[in-house]
């Protein structure tokens, strides 16, 4: 290639780019300035290709209490989660968030937590289930403001279980069925499925080999009142966009009303 013509392509290629606007991205934690860097740390990602900023945050593999799992076990960490969800509710640059889980279950109190919190916020939340949103999954699914599982995922309900040393005495079995009563509370306050039907699928007998309590697939979860809706990732990005359009539709006839006084 001739000196001449390199040069015509470097200036059309600067002149491109000069160009193209500048768009502000959202602030990140210093901690954190690179998109890898938040998927490795967090696996978090904020998106702000769209009209809105949404934040992506994904529960997987087995939820982390207050133990520290094998090296080999997919986890998602409670003390990761918890900030992020603080954050998101917080951040003026964030307008959305979208929770994506594939997971087994975990640590009952990390999950009511992470659940507590996401039922909480303000900010429109939206939850897509894929693959699996299994045992103290299920709270989390429920507690975002709008639910989609995909056709091909499943959703295993059962009844609470503890690992450890464990003292066969009344006492024991009173603090499962108190523990118990808080997961279908928060479960049937958060969905449309009744408590006496909750319970029904937990303790079932006849679907599990070696185990008691019900896998839901897709289409079962939605007709049992469960999650509201099956869907794809274009479905939940799409309700989480018109979630976010009515918030600021709202807020802004408050600003108005306000400054109208």
């Amino acid at each position: 290639m001739s000196s001449n013509k390199k040069q015509t392509r470097i200036t059309a290629s600067s002149q491109l780019c000069q160009e193209i606007p500048d768009v502000p991205a959202p602030a990140l934690p210093e901690s954190i300035s690179t998109v890898p860097d938040m998927i490795i740390q967090s696996g978090s990602i904020i998106s702000a290709c769209g009209e809105y900023t949404v934040q992506c945050l994904t529960i997987i593999g087995q939820i982390e209490g207050h133990y520290i799992l094998s090296p080999q076990n997919k986890t998602t960490k409670y003390e990761h989660i918890i900030p992020q969800l603080v954050s998101v509710e917080q951040s003026e640059n964030i307008d959305g968030l979208l929770i994506i889980l594939n997971t087994v279950g975990g640590d009952v109190e990390a999950g009511l937590a992470i659940a507590e919190l996401v039922a909480g916020m303000t900010k429109p939340v939206v939850s897509l289930v894929l693959g699996g949103g299994h045992s103290i999954g299920v709270p989390i699914a429920v507690a975002a403001k709008r639910s989609f599982i995909a056709r091909s995922a499943t959703m295993t309900i059962h009844p609470v279980r503890m690992n450890g040393l464990m003292l066969g005495v009344p006492q024991a079995f009173e603090y499962f069925q108190r523990m118990q009563r808080r997961i279908t509370k928060f479960v049937t306050d958060n969905s449309s499925i009744r408590p006496e039907r909750y319970n029904e699928l937990a303790l079932n007998t006849d679907e599990l080999v070696m185990d008691i309590g019900t896998i839901l697939d897709g289409e079962d979860a939605v007709k049992e009142g469960l999650i509201d809706s099956v869907g794809t990732l274009r479905d939940a990005a799409a309700c989480l966009y018109k979630m976010i359009a009515a918030a600021k539709s709202k807020e802004k006839k408050k600003k108005a009303k306000a400054n109208g006084k």
